[in-house]
């Protein structure tokens, strides 16, 4: 675009800032030696979301190649010159560093067939509205569905020791139970004016929720520290009370059934 660029990539490992950096820094460089300037040519650090490809490539390329016409730069994707679009309707041979076998795999492989039914799928967009497939992102990083998000979660960020504090979007999607279902969830097992009651949401809440101490505390009208205190002194008396670990178990049931 004239400010502005999108990739859909594919990298086996994990690598996307090291690349863009060379791609960046490369074509500044050729850009400046060609036109006689220097300095910055992008502004700003790059964008990156992680998507659940089988569920999203389709849209996003789709979105990306309608970039254009969204623009009022062409009428028609086919006719802008910086774009990959006619890579995959078979205008152009395939650069060999493109692969478009992914995306052209959903519509029947290479071939005619396949060029003239993306390039069908593609421009059906131009005179209908389509969703943006990025109104659906999360956290601003990851575009994909729920066991998609649990998979991220489980597999790669509840396992390493990583600082959430200066990870916006990890925060977000390590969160948990809400500290409103949670006592949805102790109310249908204990009454409400029992003091058991509020002990445990706020020991559940501190277990489960992934919320900061100071959000809890703004969330029971206490102060931090006395989450960390109460969580802890409830934990001392269910381990030594079975009758409190099964009373335990029959709310975590509760909030299975809130999960699926």
């Amino acid at each position: 675009m004239d400010n502005h660029y999108h990739l859909l990539l594919e990298t086996p490992r994990g690598n996307l800032s090291r690349i863009l950096h060379h791609i960046n820094g490369a074509y500044t460089t050729y850009f400046n030696i060609k036109y006689g300037r220097s300095g910055h040519l992008f502004q700003g650090r790059f964008k990156a979301i992680l998507v659940e490809k089988d569920s999203y490539s389709e849209e996003l390329s789709r979105y990306i190649h309608l970039n254009p016409v969204r623009a009022g730069l062409v009428k028609n994707p086919s006719e802008y010159r910086w774009s990959s679009y006619q890579y995959y309707i078979g205008g152009q041979r395939e650069l060999e560093w493109l692969k478009t076998a992914f995306i052209l795999g959903y519509f029947g492989g290479h071939g005619r067939s396949a060029y003239r039914k993306y390039r069908q799928f593609v421009e059906e967009g131009i005179a209908t509205k389509l969703k943006d497939p990025l109104g659906d992102v999360i956290a601003s990083t990851f575009l994909g569905g729920e066991a998609f998000i649990r998979m991220i979660r489980e597999e790669y960020l509840e396992e390493r020791k990583i600082d959430r504090r200066n990870i916006p979007s990890a925060k977000e999607i390590l969160r948990g139970f809400t500290p409103a279902e949670i006592e949805d969830a102790v109310a249908k097992i204990i009454e409400k004016d029992q003091t058991l009651y509020r002990k445990l949401c706020i020991h559940l809440s501190h277990q489960l929720s992934g919320w900061s101490l100071e959000e809890l505390g703004a969330h029971f009208g206490m102060k931090g520290a006395a989450v960390s205190q109460s969580s802890r002194r409830l934990k001392k008396m269910i381990e030594g009370d079975k009758s409190m670990g099964k009373l335990l178990e029959r709310i975590r049931k509760e909030l299975l059934i809130i999960e699926t």
